[in-house]
């Protein structure tokens, strides 16, 4: 078990990606690893935009039923989380690399992003049923929107302040102290279960912000952009955790304001009807 351990956290830390509690890759390999960070990004982002412009904030799920939406989740996901979940990521799929070749590799780092991609999945199943429920209040009473979005903003807020964002917040911010625990892990099927472990931090770490995606809108690019910018410098900044907490805040002011100011609510406003003859 002792060897076993040390044997892992061996090939894992001379390649871990600068980070809060990381350690340094080579200048080369550095540059390796987020240009297939930006390679993988930036596709997900046209696509994403590619989509919002036939669908635009509106409330609930826009129509789209269960598979359409997970795809354009994990394609949202993808977009918005890869470049501030990178240093674990880049440092375990090197570690798998190192210690296995040909077709075990390609399992091992296939289970390792599938496990991963399951928990965002489940994410995505438990928003489709809030948004599908929201949509409806607001397609049956569309002044219940006003109410909605100040209810998440307050939840959104809350987390944000709260001990389970800094749990998560905290692991997500050790990149090494997480390799030494991932080392740990036995078979079988242990990258599925490293995937999903740190998956589920990594939720955690941002249920706070995605729950904003409800007024503001699921599909709204201008706000996906500020929270995986948000996201981004929380887990990698050393000031981070400041952050978190200042945006709890706002989320907090925003909330007392939804209900007279519906401007903020993008994705909680009913579609107005279409003219006759138009």
């Amino acid at each position: 078990m002792r060897h076993t351990r040390t044997s892992a956290l061996a090939s894992a830390r001379p390649s871990a990606p600068t980070g809060a509690g990381g350690g340094l890759l080579p200048a080369r390999d550095l540059a390796a690893a987020w240009f297939l960070i930006v390679l993988v990004a930036v596709p997900a982002w046209v696509l994403t935009i590619g989509q919002s412009r036939g669908m635009g904030a509106e409330p609930g799920t826009m129509g789209r039923a269960l598979p359409l939406f997970l795809l354009l989740w994990l394609t949202m996901m993808a977009a918005m989380m890869l470049p501030s979940m990178a240093p674990v990521a880049l440092t375990w799929a090197r570690g798998i690399g190192r210690q296995s070749s040909g077709r075990t590799r390609t399992v091992r780092t296939a289970e390792f992003v599938g496990g991963y991609l399951l928990v965002w999945t489940a994410f995505g199943l438990l928003a489709y049923a809030v948004l599908a429920l929201t949509g409806g209040l607001v397609d049956d009473r569309p002044a219940a929107g006003r109410w909605i979005g100040a209810v998440a903003f307050l939840l959104a807020g809350l987390y944000q302040l709260g001990p389970l964002k800094n749990v998560c917040l905290r692991h997500c911010r050790d990149p090494m102290g997480q390799l030494v625990r991932y080392a740990g892990f036995r078979h079988p099927a242990r990258d599925l279960r490293v995937g999903v472990h740190h998956g589920a931090y990594c939720v955690g770490c941002c249920a706070g912000l995605m729950i904003v995606l409800v007024p503001l809108g699921v599909m709204n690019v201008a706000a996906m952009a500020g929270l995986a910018v948000v996201i981004f410098v929380e887990k990698l900044w050393s000031r981070g955790p400041l952050l978190a907490r200042g945006v709890g805040v706002a989320f907090l002011v925003l909330a007392v304001l939804a209900p007279f100011q519906t401007w903020l609510l993008p994705g909680l406003q009913a579609p107005m009807p279409a003219m006759d003859g138009m």
